[in-house]
């Protein structure tokens, strides 16, 4: 890599760091390709990205975003998962790396809030973006539901009372 790519490479992870809900440092401990292209596959479902950078130009890249306080978990053979859904990229890969013992979870950073590997398995723990959505308008169509049964109670039993005077008097 020659200087104008690593300058090219610090711009686009700084842009990312910008841009994201959230980061996850993992660490590689000699997944295969296969398997990694089974992460980066399960991250792209989940709308995450997984990238291997060069722990020296993430360092650099890292700077004057809100993940600053990262540089400490990126030493040895580490990888970048990332999201715009706060809970996606670390749900995907504590997914991941309990069904795959050579990928390890280190740390991460939530909108400024530096975590370590607990912290982001407890996040991963956490419904996701799209999962609180759907609660919410769970929440508001059931009262709407209950208000029309309530109102369409009455007219149902005056219904069901006609019915059965008229069954009477047929009888």
């Amino acid at each position: 890599m020659d200087r104008s790519q690593k300058a090219d490479a610090v711009a686009q992870l700084n842009a990312v760091f910008n841009e994201v809900g959230v980061v996850v440092v993992t660490r590689n401990l000699g997944l295969t390709v296969a398997q990694s292209t089974d992460l980066r596959s399960k991250m792209r479902d989940a709308g995450a990205s997984y990238k291997v950078a060069k722990n020296r130009l993430a360092k650099l890249a890292l700077k004057d975003t809100q993940y600053e306080g990262l540089e400490e978990y990126l030493n040895g053979p580490t990888a970048l998962a990332w999201s715009e859904d706060p809970v996606a990229a670390a749900k995907a890969a504590v997914d991941f790396a309990k069904s795959n013992d050579k990928l390890e979870i280190v740390g991460g950073s939530m909108a400024g809030q530096q975590l370590d590997a607990n912290g982001v398995k407890a996040l991963a723990s956490m419904p996701s973006l799209d999962e609180l959505r759907g609660k919410i308008v769970g929440l508001l169509n059931a009262p709407a539901t209950k208000v029309a049964q309530v109102v369409n109670a009455p007219a149902a039993k005056l219904a069901r009372v006609f019915g059965a005077y008229g069954a009477k008097d047929a009888a």
